[in-house]
């Protein structure tokens, strides 16, 4: 057996004694009081830059899964790699999941939750790696790792630190006392016992139980410029601690998995099962074929980009719910569940092959959303959408809140026939922008019948019910020899400058008086 380091050694090596003994650790992060089957969650992101829609996708699994079971979701915000840490990445984490309404429990009791502040944690781990001999200090620099890979790229070898390329993994004491004493910093690494001829199986809750060549790789657990773990070492650490049951992460971590599940059993500790989603893909409009979505191609891999639009977050919430949950649709279609917070989501269902993110689609389900809105609320939704991303002319339309209700709630008193075309805020107000005097555009091309808006002038009424309103249609198309679709066709065109809109008695209805008689009467000029 592999003899490890003393105690003061490694404590030089880690620039102090490590604070705590792994029993120690044990105590204070003891298991979860939760209910049987409960799972405990994190949504677990790098603050590198914007909200990646497929962080979403995890984030809503991850929340659901706990949400259902009685269990914990926790946001964890894994800030180790401080090269790639972007100002404000976090707090635009914390806003997208608060807009989408994914809360998390982040019980101080298994704190901290950024890894930047478990320094002490990850150090007490690495000493007992190193003290049964699974750890080493590695002293190469840049310059002698890359003459390793070129050597090896020579020979036809894999390239990596592992087996007799890992010059450092049997220093004696002495000798790393020697680097020390020069000044040398050391990063501190695996020490694999792994064979690659050999087979590693890791049971995955969608994917069940995959073989993998076992690791053979001296990965560095400890960086040698900040103290910090790598992502391998901090998520082994962290996760086992925080008692998480269930990682949620996406498949490009399926190369990965094997050295995890070695790490957890070299600890003695039961690995959490994990969930590998799949990835978020569209059609590239160059190629016609189907790739992941990309942070630098599409507007739409940003989930800033769904808020700033005006989407309902509860439609992006459903149509990526509907993803992950096989059979959801069909249900709710049913009546048998009103949202996907009231239906059971299944590990062993979530989809394994890429999904493919329909824009249609998400239409769809933004109209169906929009559609249960009682018109008070669709009105609030609108106007503080405008307030915080609209442009001036948007503000301009929410100004009086009690005329947009009014226009908004045109053909929506009826739930079996309620109209369904609003799909985003923005879209929204563009489709009733005509309302609006100043937005209102005359439709010069169509060929008005003027006697048929003359007639309609002499003996309009705002006062009249809608019956006496059409029946006096009727009656000027009496008197005009034209049929009564043509004079309302006359009446939409004038005051809407649109062929097609909803109900035309409501329409003049809302307008009102002054702006019905000044549109035609500009018209007839």
């Amino acid at each position: 057996m592999r003899q490890g380091l003393s105690a003061d050694l490694i404590a030089r090596i880690l620039g102090g004694a490590p604070k705590y003994t792994m029993d120690e650790l044990e105590a204070l992060f003891p298991p979860r009081t939760l209910p049987d089957g409960a799972f405990v969650t994190r949504f677990a992101p790098s603050p590198t830059g914007f909200m990646h829609l497929g962080g979403l996708y995890g984030a809503l699994i991850d929340c659901k899964l706990a949400q259902q079971s009685g269990g914990v979701f926790m946001l964890r915000i894994e800030d180790t790699d401080t090269k790639r840490e972007v100002a404000s990445a976090v707090d635009i984490i914390v806003k997208s999941l608060d807009r989408f309404g994914l809360k998390y429990n982040n019980d101080p009791a298994y704190g901290p939750y950024h890894q930047s502040d478990r320094r002490d944690i990850y150090h007490s781990v690495v000493a007992d790696l190193m003290a049964r001999g699974f750890a080493y200090p590695c002293f190469m620099n840049a310059d002698d790792m890359e003459s390793i890979r070129e050597n090896q790229k020579a020979a036809g070898f894999a390239t990596g630190i592992y087996g007799e390329f890992a010059r450092d993994r049997d220093l004696t004491e002495e000798e790393i006392i020697a680097h020390l004493d020069a000044g040398e910093k050391p990063t501190i690494r695996l020490y694999s016992d792994g064979n690659p001829e050999r087979r590693i199986f890791c049971k995955d809750a969608v994917r069940g139980s995959i073989g993998f060549p076992e690791n053979n790789e001296d990965l560095v657990l400890i960086k040698s410029n900040d103290g910090l773990p790598t992502y391998h070492f901090a998520h082994l650490v962290d996760d086992h601690f925080m008692r998480t049951t269930h990682v949620v992460r996406g498949e490009e971590w399926l190369p990965s998995f094997p050295l995890h599940v070695a790490l957890f059993r070299k600890m003695g500790w039961t690995p959490p099962m994990y969930i590998h989603t799949s990835t978020i893909d569209k059609i590239d409009s160059e190629t016609g074929k189907q790739r992941k979505l990309s942070k630098r191609k599409d507007p739409e891999a940003n989930v800033e980009y769904f808020i700033a639009d005006g989407w309902p977050v509860e439609a992006v919430l459903e149509y990526l719910g509907n993803i992950a949950a096989s059979g959801y649709e069909e249900a709710k279609a049913k009546g048998a569940v009103k949202s996907i917070w009231d239906y059971e989501m299944r590990p062993k269902k979530i989809p394994m092959s890429g999904a493919l993110f329909d824009m249609k689609k998400l239409e769809w389900w933004a109209k169906e959303f929009i559609a249960t809105l009682p018109v008070s609320d669709l009105s609030a939704r609108v106007a503080a959408w405008a307030a915080e991303y609209g442009t001036d002319t948007e503000k301009m339309q929410v100004a009086d809140v009690d005329y947009l209700t009014a226009v908004l709630g045109i053909e929506r008193d009826n739930p079996k026939r309620i109209r369904k075309d609003f799909i985003t805020w923005r879209q929204t107000l563009e489709t009733v922008a005509f309302f609006w005097d100043a937005l209102y555009q005359a439709n010069t091309e169509f060929e008005y019948n003027r006697d048929a808006l003359r007639e309609f002038l002499a003996v309009y009424n705002p006062a009249d019910d809608k019956d006496t309103w059409w029946n006096k249609i009727v009656a000027i198309a009496e008197k005009l020899g034209v049929k009564n679709g043509d004079v309302a066709m006359n009446l939409r065109v004038a005051l809407s400058g649109r062929a097609f809109t909803p109900d035309l008695y409501s329409i003049i209805t809302v307008m009102g008086e002054a702006r019905v008689r000044s549109r035609i009467g500009e018209l007839l000029k």
